[in-house]
């Protein structure tokens, strides 16, 4: 099964988690429901979507080079980056710490209602993960995808893990060409 063809994204809610120091001591945040409204309406994005937090391309390769590309891709008009996975608020939060990641959001789907909304949701139950995300990358205003970057094999139980097209540097060469596309 290939994910279907979207032009929007569908809708969703995310359970973050946001700090708040008036609940003070060592844990002072609290639940934040957050929709794909609040996230993509009236925004340039650019999202990147991966199986694990923690995992070893997602660690190495994946979120750092977005990260390190993020004045290229303001300069390109995006207004935010974000990385998903399927994984929940905490993970998220502890893997954003140990990376560093100062600007790329990290998006929690814990419960896979995004993913699975976007026909990305695998079974990688054989590397004992579970249900997770396909690696991919879009590019999304005001919530119409214009481009969506997905890694070869898809499908369940794939025994390798593709990382070709959903790469920062694939995706702002992108950017960069539909600007002179649109200079011309």
């Amino acid at each position: 099964m290939f994910p279907r063809h979207q032009t929007k994204v569908p809708h969703a809610i995310f359970q973050t988690r946001v700090r708040n120091e008036a609940l003070g001591g060592p844990n002072p945040y609290e639940w934040k429901e957050v929709t794909t409204d609040d996230i993509f309406k009236g925004k340039n994005i650019v999202l990147f979507a991966l199986p694990g937090a923690f995992t070893p391309t997602c660690s190495t390769t994946h979120l750092p080079r977005y990260e390190e590309l993020h004045g290229e891709f303001k300069a390109e008009g995006v207004d935010e980056i974000i990385c998903l996975s399927v994984n929940d608020a905490f993970v998220m939060f502890q893997w954003g710490k140990a990376q560093g990641a100062e600007n790329v959001r990290l998006l929690p789907d814990g419960n896979g209602e995004f993913t699975r909304k976007m026909g990305m949701l695998v079974d990688k139950s054989n590397l004992g993960f579970g249900m997770r995300s396909w690696r991919y990358a879009m590019h999304v205003v005001d919530g119409e995808i214009q481009k969506i970057f997905i890694e070869p094999d898809y499908g369940d139980l794939c025994p390798t893990d593709p990382f070709e097209v959903s790469d920062a540097d694939t995706v702002l060469a992108y950017l960069k060409g539909a600007d002179q596309q649109k200079a011309a």
